[in-house]
């Protein structure tokens, strides 16, 4: 970490809790009512939407490790930010200008995937820094950052959608890129709060032949990406060859570090392996969740009428907002208290609330009303349960990363762990497939018997998993806490047998 005077840290991390609360205000907004607008006005089948939609999600987040890279090497963290977030701000303002234009549509998804490769692992890099040192908080500023990024996703995943349904998506859209215009104003009047919280490239002078040659490779690759939307094969080859290059990268790290370290960072790539089920799980929720409520939950809860399925998405940012303070709370009493879940263990209960939030959906067919449609309390019910696994699991991954591999190393595998969700964001669209009917199909007593069939069917081997993770905590716990002394003296009682 650069050099500093002494930085306010509860002032530096509300400054990055707003931040980031805007610019995921813009892409939750987005994601809420991507797979419908692919279907209602580019005139997708519900199949096709579910892939377009995975390869533009593996995209935003397989571009991450790039911008992990940028912010440590090339431009600095902070410049890297700012970047990003005008090249996210660029991209929902030519959505909201592209109308049915699928060429047009298609670039300004380009230039949000780039964008927000640019910009994701950055704010979290900085927010390592910033509690560098302090172990014992750490979950409990992570837990709290990620209700940052659901705070944002509860109010755009309940505005965008009614905005759309009222005055067109185009507005919608454009409150996206207005979102994004406060989130620039924001950190670039409130940087002098993480002075000198940087990654080396940061403390140097700004190169204008760096920031030159980085905003054409970023115009380059949301051409390029925009074209990919188009030609999902090579796309799907892409992220591939990126998963084979990055993951590559993180096992020959693995091989050169010693003792501990290298210990660790095992323990880092298993549990990243761990996530990538999850991951795939969790695009259900714009997917094949999402139609589901559209297609057989009752809109109404509570005798409050809801004027757009695609609103029950957001439960679950709801339920992440009830309830991170209260493991942001408990992580830190238990912490300090020696009495805190190991990470292995929160993850593996992490999955096994997750396979309990289908399983709910699955049995809802049970009690299904006479015309296929059921109660929206089961879609409450399991929307609790996953966003309870995601804290678990997604809320601590950051937090994972920045425990178990050297700060050297802190900005490009944030980007390998976002990189995560690139690829399950693909094995996400296809699992989302299986549920798909014909567009001619209509009759929710047609598609329930679909959805509860599959639904169940992904519980039940979710559950098989969480098994198998449950086996595995204490070995991964070994790892975590293996010390280089441990290491020493394992190596002399090999050499004296």
């Amino acid at each position: 970490m650069v050099e500093s005077h002494p930085v306010n840290r509860k002032k530096a991390f509300n400054m990055l809790f707003f931040l980031e609360f805007w610019e995921r205000f813009g892409f939750y907004g987005l994601q809420a009512v991507l797979a419908g607008f692919f279907v209602k006005s580019l005139g997708m089948e519900d199949a096709e939407s579910f892939v377009v939609f995975g390869a533009f999600s593996a995209m935003v987040y397989g571009y991450v490790s790039i911008g992990g890279y940028i912010g440590d090497k090339v431009l600095g963290t902070q410049r890297t930010i700012t970047l990003g977030a005008v090249v996210l701000m660029l991209g929902y303002a030519l959505m909201a200008m592209a109308g049915e234009d699928k060429t047009l549509v298609f670039l300004a998804l380009g230039a949000i995937a780039c964008g927000n490769g640019i910009f994701k692992a950055n704010p979290s890099s900085l927010l390592s820094k910033l509690y560098e040192g302090d172990e014992q908080d750490l979950d409990s500023a992570f837990t709290m950052y990620y209700m940052a990024v659901n705070i944002g996703s509860f109010v755009s995943m309940l505005l965008v959608p009614i905005i759309g349904s009222q005055y067109g998506l185009s507005l919608g859209f454009m409150v996206c890129a207005m979102g994004l215009v406060m989130a620039i104003g924001g950190f670039i009047g409130f940087r002098y709060l993480v002075r000198g919280i940087d990654s080396p490239a940061g403390a140097e002078p700004l190169s204008y032949k760096k920031l030159a040659l980085t905003i054409a490779g970023v115009a380059a690759m949301t051409l390029f990406s925009s074209w990919m939307l188009s030609h999902l094969s090579v796309a799907h080859w892409l992220l591939l060859i990126i998963g084979l290059l990055v993951y590559g990268v993180f096992f020959k790290m693995i091989i050169q570090a010693k003792g501990a370290e290298r210990s660790r960072m095992i323990a880092a790539m298993i549990l990243i392996v761990e996530a990538i089920v999850f991951f795939t799980l969790y695009q259900q929720m714009p997917t094949s969740l999402n139609f589901f409520a559209i297609k057989n939950v009752e809109h109404s809860i509570l005798g409050i009428a809801i004027p757009n399925a695609e609103v029950f998405q957001t439960l679950n940012p709801f339920w992440i907002m009830i309830a991170s303070p209260v493991l942001a709370w408990a992580y830190s009493h238990f912490g300090s208290e020696g009495k805190d879940l190991s990470m292995p263990a929160k993850f593996a209960l992490g999955m096994f609330l997750t396979a309990g939030s289908f399983l709910v959906v699955g049995f809802s067919a049970n009690f299904a009303s006479s015309d296929g449609i059921v109660s929206a309390w089961w879609l409450v019910g399991s929307y609790f349960l996953s966003s309870i696994g995601e804290l678990f699991i997604s809320g601590l991954g950051l937090s994972m990363i920045s425990k178990l591999v050297p700060q050297k190393l802190i900005g490009f595998l944030m980007g390998a762990w976002f990189l995560t969700t690139a690829i399950s964001a693909i094995l996400g669209g296809e699992l989302a497939t299986l549920t798909t009917v014909s567009k001619d199909i209509v009759d929710p007593l047609q598609t329930l018997p679909v959805y509860s069939q599959v639904f169940t069917q992904i519980g039940l081997v979710t559950l098989g998993v969480t098994v198998v993770m449950a086996l595995t905590v204490p070995m991964l716990n070994r790892l975590i806490n293996k010390t280089d002394e441990e290491e020493e003296d394992a190596v002399v009682a090999v050499a004296e047998n």
